[in-house]
């Protein structure tokens, strides 16, 4: 651990003389990247500061209570250096944690997706239940949320549902909800009082930036048509709904919720990014770890992660085998708790990887 400690150090001496150059501000990308290295840099380096000055005080004490001839003198000395014993390998944990470095992704805002799967209307319901969650939970967090294209049912449900949110650490904290969601619940539809299951799949990708994917007009298709879903003003009378298809992957993105055409094309452009962007990092992370899966959140739309059970009030996580009986808070947007767990869980396993 020193060792490498001594390596960072050494890159910290060079990444804070980088960016006192000026040539360094006209790469925005480069500048960037060169500041966030800084700032983990700087946190690491002040706790390693830290740690050698516990051990030189550690050093200090053993050495008087090895030398010192006053019996009371030497005691303390003893008493001091277990002391600092404690402080010292406080210290090396927390070096430990700093010692992984924290992922560039975690600080994107989001663009999230929720579909209906198996149940009908009643999945459908549960999908607006769960964009309802997440928009409140953005709400108290102070983030910002965007619906950039929706299929509503006549119930009120969405068989999909593709909305952004913006704000400090919004990939770091969401990043863990891919998945599987199952719920447990008596049906609106239901007039026999009989408990059904049904699913919806949650895709949550780090929002990419125009300068981090580029695409080609040659390599796109541009559709406009009229808009479907319930009516309304606008709705079925003008062709302001786009399609767009990304030749290269196949990949397709319609967006119909603006009245405007360039409003839409606008959106669906963000979210044929972002998909874009997800699949080269799927693409590196598969290069990085090609021998380990992640326990938490790897990412796996197909994965059940959770059960939402409604007669009971409980909501379990199947990853990390947390259960909470407040389900009807949870639902509210109350969801802090668990988000706070499944990034203890992933941190944790980052540890012990890094020991292996």
């Amino acid at each position: 651990m020193h060792d490498r400690l001594e390596r960072l150090k050494a890159r910290f001496t060079e990444i804070d003389t980088e960016i006192q150059n000026p040539d360094i501000v006209r790469d925005a990308a480069r500048y960037r990247e060169a500041m966030r290295e800084h700032a983990y840099l700087s946190k690491l380096m002040e706790e390693y500061a830290n740690y050698r000055r516990i051990e030189s005080d550690r050093t200090g004490a053993q050495e008087i209570a090895r030398a010192e001839s006053d019996p009371e003198l030497r005691e303390m000395a003893k008493e001091e250096a277990k002391e600092l014993d404690l402080k010292l390998a406080e210290s090396e944990a927390r070096l430990k944690v700093l010692l992984i470095p924290p992922d560039p992704l975690e600080e994107k805002n989001i663009i999230m997706e929720i579909r209906g799967g198996t149940g009908g209307d009643e999945a459908a319901l549960f999908a607006a239940d769960l964009f309802r969650m997440y928009t409140r939970f953005a709400e108290s967090k102070g983030w910002r949320y965007e619906v950039l294209s929706s299929n509503e049912t006549e119930l009120g449900g969405f068989k999909e549902i593709t909305f952004s949110i913006s704000g400090k650490y919004v990939y770091g904290s969401l990043r863990y909800e891919s998945g599987v969601h199952r719920v447990q619940r008596v049906p609106a539809t239901e007039a026999s009082g009989r408990i059904h299951t049904s699913a919806v799949t949650v895709a949550v990708l780090p929002e990419a930036e125009e300068t981090e994917i580029v695409i080609r007009q040659e390599d796109l298709r541009v559709d406009v048509m009229r808009a479907g879903g319930p009516g309304g003003q606008c709705v079925n009378t003008t062709d302001s709904a786009v399609r767009l298809t990304h030749i290269p992957t196949g990949l397709v993105v319609i967006c119909q919720d603006e009245k405007s055409q360039i409003k839409n094309k606008a959106k669906a452009m963000r979210v044929l990014r972002t998909r874009l962007f997800e699949m080269e990092e799927e693409k590196k992370n598969a290069e990085r770890a090609a021998n380990r899966k992640s326990q938490v959140g790897s990412g796996d739309r197909s994965e059940r992660i959770r059960t939402y059970n409604f007669p009971q009030n409980r909501l379990t996580d199947h990853r990390i085998n947390l259960t909470l009986y407040k389900l009807d808070l949870v639902m509210q947007g109350d969801i802090g708790e668990l988000v706070d767990a499944l990034c203890i869980a992933a941190r944790e396993e980052q540890l012990r990887a890094s020991g292996e």
